[in-house]
């Protein structure tokens, strides 16, 4: 990512593995999170905290979350590989810890693996953070949570002319991946 709106105190937070807690909200509720999966939820952490592109998808009435960011299928799928056999005690790592009179988050039930809170990664993008996420089907016109996810965003930006030409193709596959899904339904 060329932009980042991190402070120096969350980049301290992340940078040690394995990650115990953000803010007040601890990781390791069941234990810590193996290293696949740790890098998955670093990625999500520095998404919604620190990419300048994240204001794209600002919920309207509150301003520091954001709702239904197209993340790509392939993402969903790789980030609930990395994590099934990890555990959580929570199906809304935003709203269904029970907080205590520190502000630190608890759990309400009892630890469980990934692959039976969530069913897929659709399951897991989906409700994980709430509706900050949406599962996105396309090849391309969705995040991956990488470097490139700024060139979809900002098309009309001052980039190179191969990430114009990587735009252009993307938006080619979006129409012909419409195309498909109307035939479908016609067939």
């Amino acid at each position: 990512m060329k932009a980042s709106c991190c402070h120096a105190s969350f980049t301290k937070e992340l940078a040690q593995s394995p990650v115990m807690k953000v803010n007040n909200t601890y990781w390791n509720r069941c234990g810590n999170l193996s290293e696949p999966c740790e890098s998955y939820m670093k990625k999500m952490e520095c998404f919604y905290r620190c990419s300048p592109i994240a204001v794209y998808w600002a919920k309207s009435n509150y301003s520091a979350a954001i709702e239904s960011v197209p993340i790509c299928q392939k993402f969903c799928d790789g980030w609930y590989e990395a994590c099934k056999n990890d555990f959580t005690c929570v199906n809304n790592w935003l709203t269904d810890w029970e907080i205590d009179e520190k502000g630190e988050n608890r759990c309400r039930n009892k630890c469980i693996p990934f692959n039976q809170m969530y069913n897929n990664g659709t399951d897991m993008c989906e409700n994980m953070w709430g509706n900050s996420l949406k599962a996105n089907n396309s090849t391309c016109d969705c995040l991956n949570l990488n470097e490139n996810d700024s060139q979809y965003v900002q098309p009309d930006s001052s980039s190179s002319n191969s990430s114009i030409s990587d735009q252009q193709a993307c938006h080619k596959v979006i129409e012909l991946e419409s195309l498909r899904r109307k035939k479908k339904k016609k067939a």
